[in-house]
């Protein structure tokens, strides 16, 4: 692989790894919160006004953000069955056409998120709920995943288009 086509795939899959290590930290914080809820409205039937849309505001996040490593480390739902019954090379074409289909779709949905997003933060959008916070970060969050979905998805494919073949034949020797 080229040393600067090297460098990209490199610096996309840290940074990406951190997005992914940064949004599981996420779970430390829902967890509690629905903890808390749920003893709130069992134990003292006095519900929060916040915890259960604050624990779904911090899950948006959390799940979006780590997909774009979860690709990289091929986590995502595959047609397994079928690539396992084909030649090594015609694997390499099926990801080498599926992974410019990932990034198309990611930057359609990336044309439409953006634009809902900005709209979100400039009007300083809220829930409209009785706790009613602001909800632009959780918007934000769609298409900054879907930008680092499109930044690891190009990493693949070049990761893909420069892999030694003979390294594939060979994985062990």
């Amino acid at each position: 692989m080229p040393p600067l086509v090297s460098l990209f795939v490199g610096a996309v899959t840290t940074l990406n790894r951190a997005a992914f290590h940064g949004a599981g930290l996420l779970i430390y914080a829902i967890v509690p919160i629905m903890l808390i809820d749920v003893v709130m409205r069992y134990a003292f039937n006095s519900p929060t006004d916040w915890g259960m849309e604050l624990a779904v505001l911090l899950f948006g996040p959390y799940f979006l953000l780590a997909g774009p490593y979860v690709l990289h480390l091929k986590g995502h739902v595959a047609m397994d069955i079928l690539r396992q019954r084909l030649s090594m090379r015609a694997n390499r074409l099926f990801e080498l056409v599926n992974i410019p289909i990932i990034i198309a779709f990611a930057a359609i949905l990336l044309s439409y998120s953006l634009p809902l997003a900005i709209d979100s933060f400039n009007y300083r959008e809220t829930s409209f709920s009785a706790w009613n916070p602001p909800i632009w970060w959780v918007k934000a969050a769609v298409p900054l995943a879907l930008a680092l979905l499109m930044l690891q998805a190009a990493a693949e494919f070049l990761r893909v288009l420069f892999r030694d073949p003979a390294l594939e034949a060979h994985p062990h020797g």
